[in-house]
């Protein structure tokens, strides 16, 4: 423990900060399941986004308090309503934004954990009066399991159990049929400013192809309802042509995020960009073929399948900025719109084989 700090006990009550992303927050419920584990008495409350609550609500032994991005100023004063004359001796200010600094101001609490300056972005650090270690390049989910060291917990309770109900996997208990391979490809990724991750339809069209023709698998298609992720779904599904009844399911923008964990939890194989799915299927114990160009896998891939991604983020990074990855800010994203390009169908074909062919499933893992 570094010098100075005070040693911090169980305390009775905690306050989570994690807005979002919904990866993000899939990295953060281990973080309090071990918590939990180690302080089983003390009461816990979660402030996170509208979005990401729809996947975690219900998740025993929280308290969730919700942020809707869509309307901040409401959020706020209903944040500050739902806190008011509450005191935490302990936030984890685990969400390093503006917006999540501002909603920290709301949480009166005697010791603020934050992360180290490093990885204080937007002013964090002027919002909290400790810091977790400095570790540099970390995986987004070791940099949050810092604040469990930061108390003194060094081991890992890897859990996620989603409150998921039957309604929840209506969907996903009428899709297997037989013993063919049920394989998911969830093509896009969240759509933000340059933020090029998706990879091109025909890419997907020729993998699952690949994948009826060998295995007989049936191909599920799933997004959310933006439109390209709608334009996404239908040429894929016209690349693919007719295909037998059940053989091929769209069903992007039909799902919604707990609908989508139950397909996972279902699934022999996710192929998908950067992006939430990724790391939900991590969370269901599913094998993850992640397609990684913009970004650096060993921070952002999925946790449980490094061994899979195909990752083109080196040559891409060497490409862009004419230096290796070691040299660059860790983390740091290429914003060249045909880097997802350097992603050759081959090499995720021989991916996906490897998967099939060692079909794991860790529904909990404790390190």
């Amino acid at each position: 423990m570094p010098s100075g700090q005070k040693k911090i006990s169980a305390p009775e009550s905690l306050c989570v900060l994690r807005l979002s992303a919904i990866g993000d927050c899939c990295h953060t419920l281990p973080v309090v399941r071990t918590l939990q584990a180690h302080w089983p008495a003390t009461q816990i409350t979660w402030i996170i986004g509208r979005t990401e609550h729809g996947l975690l609500k219900d998740a025993s032994g929280i308290e969730f308090i919700t942020f809707d991005k869509r309307d901040p100023r409401a959020s706020m004063r209903d944040i500050r309503r739902q806190l008011a004359g509450r005191h935490f001796p302990l936030l984890l200010h685990m969400h390093a934004s503006m917006r999540a600094n501002l909603v920290s101001r709301l949480v009166h609490a005697d010791i603020r954990l934050g992360f180290d300056r490093a990885r204080a972005r937007d002013w964090q650090w002027l919002f909290s009066n400790q810091k977790i270690a400095a570790r540099p390049k970390q995986h987004a989910m070791d940099a949050l399991f810092g604040f469990a060291e930061h108390l003194g917990i060094h081991e890992r309770v890897l859990r996620w159990d989603f409150a998921i109900g039957a309604a929840d996997r209506e969907i996903a208990d009428g899709l297997r049929a037989g013993p063919r391979p049920v394989c998911v490809i969830s093509p896009c990724t969240s759509q933000r400013f340059r933020n090029y991750r998706n990879w091109r339809v025909e890419n997907y069209v020729a993998i699952a192809r690949h994948l009826v023709k060998n295995h007989g698998a049936q191909i599920v298609l799933t997004g959310g309802p933006t439109d390209i992720e709608q334009e996404y779904g239908a040429a894929i599904s016209a690349g693919l042509g007719e295909q037998p009844k059940g053989q091929l399911v769209n069903l992007v923008g039909k799902t919604s995020l707990k609908q989508l964990y139950a397909v996972l939890q279902m699934a022999d194989l996710l192929i998908c960009p950067d992006s939430g799915p990724a790391h939900m299927a991590t969370a269901a114990g599913t094998p993850v073929v992640g397609l990684y160009a913009t970004s650096n896998r060993l921070r952002t891939g999925p946790y449980l399948s490094q061994d899979l991604v195909v990752d083109a983020y080196p040559e891409a990074v060497r490409r862009e900025f004419n230096k290796p990855v070691s040299e660059l800010r860790w983390g740091e994203r290429v914003r060249d719109p045909a880097a997802m390009d350097l992603i050759k169908v081959d090499a995720v074909i021989a991916m996906c084989e490897q998967a099939l062919a060692n079909p794991r499933r860790p529904s909990a893992v404790i390190a």
